[in-house]
C-alpha cells in the first residue's frame, strides 16, 4: 500500500470535520458513567484484561485515580479482579459479562444514531460515504494502534 501525502489544506479540512462529528457523538453519548470509565470499559473488551497500571498508562490518568475508579466499576459489577495465572503477585482487571454488555449497548446506541443521521443524507452523500469506509476503517484502526501506546 503507497502512502499519499495529501494536501495540507484537505488534511486539515477532513480533520476539522471527523473530530466536530466525534465531539458531537461523544456528547451524544449516555451519561451514564464518565468518558474515562467507559473508554476504561473499551479498551478492556478489545484487549483483554490488563493490570490496573497498564490501564492507567492507557487512559492517560494517574494509578490511583484508576484503582478508585476499577474499585467503583468493581461494585457496579462491570469489572472483576483476578489473579493472573503467570505471575501470582498480580492483579488484573477483567470485563465481566455485565461490562461486556454494557459496552456493546453503548456502542449499538452510538451506531444507531449515525445510522439515524446518515438516513438524512442524499444518495451521493451515502455513496461517497460508502467510498470513504475503508479509508475510516484504517484511520479507526490506526487510532486503535496508538491508543494503545501508553501515553507520555
Amino acid at each position: 500500500m503507497s502512502r499519499h501525502d495529501p494536501d495540507p489544506g484537505a488534511s486539515a479540512a477532513i480533520g476539522a470535520a471527523l473530530y466536530a462529528l466525534a465531539i458531537r457523538a461523544v456528547r451524544r453519548l449516555p451519561r451514564d458513567m464518565s468518558l474515562t470509565s467507559a473508554a476504561t470499559l473499551a479498551t478492556l473488551e478489545r484487549t483483554g484484561p490488563r493490570r490496573i497500571t497498564d490501564l492507567a498508562a492507557v487512559e492517560g490518568v494517574t494509578q490511583p485515580a484508576m484503582t478508585t475508579l476499577v474499585r467503583v466499576m468493581e461494585e457496579s459489577g462491570l469489572v472483576e479482579r483476578r489473579g493472573d495465572a503467570s505471575d501470582k503477585r498480580v492483579t488484573l482487571v477483567c470485563l465481566t459479562e455485565a461490562g461486556a454488555s454494557h459496552v456493546r449497548t453503548r456502542r449499538q446506541q452510538g451506531v444507531h444514531a449515525f445510522e439515524r443521521l446518515i438516513g438524512e443524507l442524499t444518495g451521493d452523500e451515502v455513496e461517497a460515504l460508502v467510498a470513504a469506509l475503508p479509508a475510516l476503517q484504517h484511520l479507526a484502526e490506526l487510532e486503535s494502534r496508538d491508543r494503545e501506546r501508553p501515553k507520555q
